[in-house]
């Protein structure tokens, strides 16, 4: 049976981070959202859930993956599950709580750079709120990238596995997120990100070898790939962009 992923069609957002796990694994999987109303599927069938007063355990809002009778939410949460079935976790069980904890982060992560181009309020438009924005924006350029990036830099330098991965001796799905996380800071902040490779190598690297895995790398120039865009979380408004100090 396919696993079901549930998500805002014409978004990459936060599951594009389940996505990439999937991809990579070649895992048989189906866009709720992307399919017809007719088979069934569509945004009706997420909202349906959504809105649920028969689900014993209705999530709170997408990403989730239905799997059988199990409904599991939230991104970090799903790739904890996905992550031994689909061979992207470490074999070690005291090390999926590490990599855990590594996705929990990327995901603290995460909503700080939705807070760049929404730091007053979500039901706001960003252009409800561009001065206050600028001054988010340009403060997380400043401080809160190079404080995770040094950070998971380390991580990669300490590994006691080696610098190639984010956790154990192989690929999991942290190194995945952590090729996203990257990639979409260098469609949101392109200035900052220009010598990223030089204050970051190993993830640079790690980013660069993720991008050339064959299954990931098909996917990525594939039409399953959405484009980046400016309703989804990787945001590119150069007035929010500047160099990096």
């Amino acid at each position: 049976m396919s696993y079901q992923l549930y998500y805002w069609d014409g978004l990459q957002g936060r599951g594009e981070f389940v996505r990439l796990a999937l991809e990579e694994a070649r895992a048989d999987y189906v866009e709720v959202c992307r399919g017809s109303e007719s088979a069934g599927l569509g945004i009706g069938a997420m909202m349906d859930v959504l809105g649920s007063k028969s689900e014993p355990h209705p999530p709170y809002a997408p990403p989730f993956l239905r799997d059988g009778d199990l409904l599991i939410p939230q991104t970090a949460n799903i790739l904890f599950y996905l992550g031994p079935k689909l061979g992207l976790a470490p074999r070690d069980e005291g090390l999926r709580y590490v990599a855990n904890g590594l996705q929990l982060t990327v995901a603290d992560m995460v909503t700080e750079v939705h807070d760049t181009h929404h730091p007053l309020a979500t039901g706001l438009y960003y252009e409800d709120q561009k001065d206050a924005a600028k001054i988010r924006a340009h403060d997380f350029i400043d401080n809160r990238i190079p404080k995770f990036m040094r950070y998971f830099e380390r991580v990669l330098k300490q590994n006691p596995d080696g610098d190639q991965h984010m956790v154990s001796g192989a690929l999991t799905y942290v190194d995945l997120s952590m090729f996203q996380l990257i990639d979409g800071l260098h469609y949101a902040f392109p200035r900052a990100m220009k010598r990223f490779g030089e204050h970051y190598p190993r993830l640079a690297a790690l980013h660069d070898a993720v991008a050339e895995r064959p299954n990931l790398a098909a996917y990525l120039t594939s039409k399953r790939r959405l484009a980046y865009n400016e309703t989804g979380i990787f945001r590119h408004y150069p007035e929010l962009d500047k160099a990096a100090r």
